[in-house]
């Protein structure tokens, strides 16, 4: 897998390239650059959400801990990890996810929202070849790994 501009790779054991799972459009890769710059190093967090438009929420790394069965779906572009519940994982193991950002209020404490804009998620279902790929990879790391 070719790293992107909204994707720095995931790696996993002995550094062997894994299936993309998230990726950044590049408008949402410009909004973490600026949170960044503010913020400093931050990552994402989704908790829920049944379908496409869910929201990811964002926040300064440092001040969010990920629970243990937390799931981490990948790193994206500024060293940003994305975390998911493992329930959320669960429903959404055989599906790509990318971020994007549209008008409108941020959720709760997420960094974006004084900003007039909000994260969203975009899925699709992975491709037959990405699946059979998946099954021979080694589990994502959890936040009992961390």
């Amino acid at each position: 897998m070719p790293d992107s501009p909204g994707n720095t790779g995931n790696q996993g054991p002995a550094g062997v390239s894994r299936v993309e799972r998230v990726r950044l459009t590049p408008a949402a890769e410009r909004l973490l650059r600026a949170l960044v710059e503010r913020h400093g190093p931050v990552m994402f967090h989704q908790s829920g959400g049944c379908c496409d438009g869910s929201a990811p929420m964002c926040y300064p790394r440092a001040e969010f801990r990920v629970g243990a069965s937390d799931v981490l779906l990948g790193q994206l572009a500024l060293d940003t990890p994305f975390w998911i519940s493992a329930d959320q994982y669960a429903h959404w193991r055989h599906t790509h996810l990318t971020v994007d950002v549209v008008p409108g209020r941020g959720s709760g404490f997420s960094l974006e929202a004084p900003e007039g804009v909000r994260f969203l998620l975009r899925s699709r279902l992975f491709t037959e070849q990405e699946l059979a790929r998946i099954a021979a990879e080694p589990p994502l790391p959890t936040g009992a790994d961390e």
